[in-house]
Formats: structure tokens, C-alpha cells, sequence
């Protein structure tokens, strides 16, 4: 079987503060290190529940660098870098039987969660169908898309919550409590990796059990983006167009995978300073 473990660095314990998150920030490398052995942890509990069992990790925050390579499990195949299709689940195919989602966090707007935002700080909020979905949403989303069941994910109890709403039979790991947008109370790591190696030997041992969450096409998707320049940009991509005034945007999308790709280049477009 194939299991695909995207690992984000916001919801990893012990982690709280966007210096533990940025590269150009002073606590940078002890938040990848805390980062890396999370995933050495699911890793282990995906081969203890099924040994032959291939596993990648695809480095799913902010560079898609994060992972440190070195001290990966050797067994697994490590994706890093972008941009690249399908981002955050890089890896994700018809193939895979299994998606663990670790280390992840709320949505924009969700609180209290522990930094909280959808993708980027230039998202204020995704709307799919109607329904607000954060990176969580989204993710399960599009590994239901291709009938791959999103069997566990860690991150603060604000982050459980969200996708339990979304796959109530999955596995859960609340790493920390959340107090706050900057402020958690967090278990001691080495007991978040025991915690997360066991889980996710039970998640895999029981995914049949655990149904793809399917969002059937066409889709209507509304983007609201933090500053109006973003919005100028945005609708220059064919078929995106703005709702009212303000600062949103909407497409049409035939399928999942369809908006999960416009979705992430809207993204990038907002990335971009005016000058």
C-alpha cells in the first residue's frame, strides 16, 4: 500500500510562535528539527501497522524546504521543494490508499487556534460550495477527489475539531491546547511522537473503515483576499471575476481538482508586491 504523510510546522508541538516557523527567524531550526522527527514518528507507525508499506513525505509549509533530508527515516521518499503539483500533498496519485495529514492547523478566522490562516496571510478565507475551508478543507478535498481516505491528522484541538467536522471516523492527535493565536499548552514532544507513532499504526490498520470525503463538481468558489491590488491580479486568470466591490473573487470549477489549482495560483498571484 502507499501512504502519503504531508507534514505543516504550525500545528507541530511545541511550536506557537511564527519565529519557530520562518526561515529568516532566530527559533527556525528548532521548529524543523520538532518538525522532522513528527514525521519520523508517523512514518514508524505507518510500517509498524504495514511493513511493506511505501511512504512519502511530502514537506507540505511555507518553502516545501522545511524537512531536514538527513535525518528523515531512511525508508521513506522525502518531496520537497516548489512549486509543484498539488502543493501541500505533492505525491498524492490513484495509487495512494492512505493520506496522513501532521502538524497542521485552523483555518483563517478560526479561533482560538494557534496560528491560525489559510495558505497564505493573503487569504482571508475560502469558500467552496459555500462552506469555509481552511488548508484541512482543502486537503481533504482533493485526496477524496481520488478515493484517498485522509485517515489521521495532528495538530492544536482547534485543528482536530475542524477536521473531525469533515471525517468523523479519522484519528485525531491534539499535540497542544490552544490559549491563543501565539500561545498553546503543549505535550512534551517526545510524548507527541509516541502519541502520533501509535496513531498512525491504528489509522492505517483501520482505513478501510474510513471513507474518502467527496465533494462532487462543478463547484462554485469564492476567495476573499487581503489586499484590493490582489484582487486586481486575480482577475486577470481567465474565468476568476469580482464580486461586488469588495475584496472578493469567484470561479466556477468543474471538479476538486480543478479549484484546489486555481485556488493555489490565486495564491501565488497574491504574493505579489505592486511596484
Amino acid at each position: 500500500m502507499k501512504a502519503l504523510i504531508s507534514v505543516d510546522l504550525e500545528g507541530i508541538s511545541g511550536v506557537v510562535h511564527p519565529t519557530e516557523t520562518n526561515p529568516d527567524r532566530y527559533d527556525y531550526e528548532r521548529g524543523r528539527a520538532l518538525m522532522t522527527a513528527e514525521a519520523n514518528a508517523v512514518i514508524a507507525g505507518v510500517l509498524d501497522a504495514e511493513p511493506d508499506a511505501v511512504v512519502w513525505v511530502a514537506d507540505a509549509h511555507g518553502t516545501f524546504r522545511n524537512i531536514v533530508p538527513e535525518d528523515l527515516d531512511r525508508r521513506a521518499h522525502l518531496v520537497r521543494g516548489k512549486p509543484r503539483p498539488l502543493g501541500m500533498l505533492a505525491g498524492l496519485d490513484e495509487q495512494t490508499d492512505a493520506v496522513l495529514l501532521i502538524g497542521y492547523h485552523a483555518r483563517a478566522g478560526a479561533g482560538p487556534a494557534v496560528l491560525a490562516h489559510t495558505i497564505s496571510d493573503a487569504v482571508l478565507d475560502v469558500r467552496v460550495a459555500g462552506r469555509s475551508l481552511g488548508e484541512i478543507g482543502l486537503n481533504v478535498a482533493m485526496a477524496g477527489h481520488l478515493d484517498a481516505p485522509v485517515v489521521l491528522l495532528s495538530g492544536d484541538d482547534t485543528a482536530c475539531a475542524e477536521f473531525s467536522e469533515l471525517v468523523p471516523s479519522a484519528v485525531t492527535v491534539a499535540v497542544k491546547q490552544t490559549l491563543g493565536q501565539a500561545a498553546a499548552v503543549a505535550v512534551h514532544p517526545q510524548e507527541a511522537r509516541e502519541r502520533l507513532r501509535h496513531a498512525a499504526a491504528d489509522a492505517i490498520a483501520r482505513r478501510a473503515s474510513i471513507p474518502p470525503a467527496k465533494m462532487a463538481g462543478p463547484l462554485d468558489v469564492e476567495v476573499d483576499l487581503y489586499g484590493p491590488y490582489m484582487v486586481d491580479l486575480a482577475v486577470l486568470v481567465p474565468g476568476v471575476t469580482r464580486v461586488g466591490g469588495g475584496r472578493t473573487v469567484a470561479f466556477h470549477a468543474v471538479d476538486v481538482a480543478e479549484a484546489y489549482r486555481l485556488v493555489q495560483l490565486l495564491v501565488q498571484l497574491a504574493s505579489i508586491k505592486p511596484g
